[in-house]
């Protein structure tokens, strides 16, 4: 069977407080409510059966709101009945999902957009190809603590020129 890229999805966010997470993805980033939040409970709906299937039994109840970017790609925020935050935002050294990435070519003015709204930059802007392209990105965390990246160009024009090439 011949192996072919896929396209991406969605991606799923742990959130404490799901009212003033939609407000930062809507307001902020821009994103598109496309569900509100609604509440799903640990029952025999088929909802419920899913999610137990997901999360095992014990979880309870959920809130949940569906957003969109520009680019079609879903944004799923979850607000979990007894929520903590993790020790460590960018645990980078354990395995699994770190970060995530959007593109906006204003990246200062995002970073500084989303420092406004009680998130944070984790480091300066940096460029790819300082004196040659435009390419640049940074690290930052929405104000609950899920880190992410904004690239001021696509994943594949700021990599295909080998951005890490001598």
């Amino acid at each position: 069977m011949p192996t072919y890229p896929r396209s991406f999805s969605h991606i799923g966010l742990s959130v404490p407080d799901l009212d003033k997470a939609i407000e930062f993805y809507a307001n902020v980033l821009g994103f598109y409510v496309i569900m509100p939040p609604t509440t799903v409970v640990e029952d025999d709906s088929e909802i419920g059966r899913m999610c137990t299937d997901v999360f095992s039994q014990g979880w309870e109840k959920l809130r949940i709101a569906h957003l969109a970017t520009a680019d079609r790609i879903g944004i799923e925020l979850f607000e979990f009945a007894g929520n903590f935050p993790p020790e460590d935002n960018l645990d980078f050294r354990r395995h699994g999902l770190f970060h995530f990435c959007i593109q906006d070519p204003d990246v200062e003015g995002l970073a500084a957009r989303i420092v406004e709204a009680g998130g944070k930059q984790r480091m300066p802007v940096r460029e790819y190809y300082p004196d040659e392209k435009p390419y640049r990105m940074v690290y930052v965390e929405d104000p609950f603590g899920n880190v992410f990246e904004i690239y001021s160009h696509s994943y594949e024009l700021t990599y295909s020129a080998g951005a890490y090439a001598d």
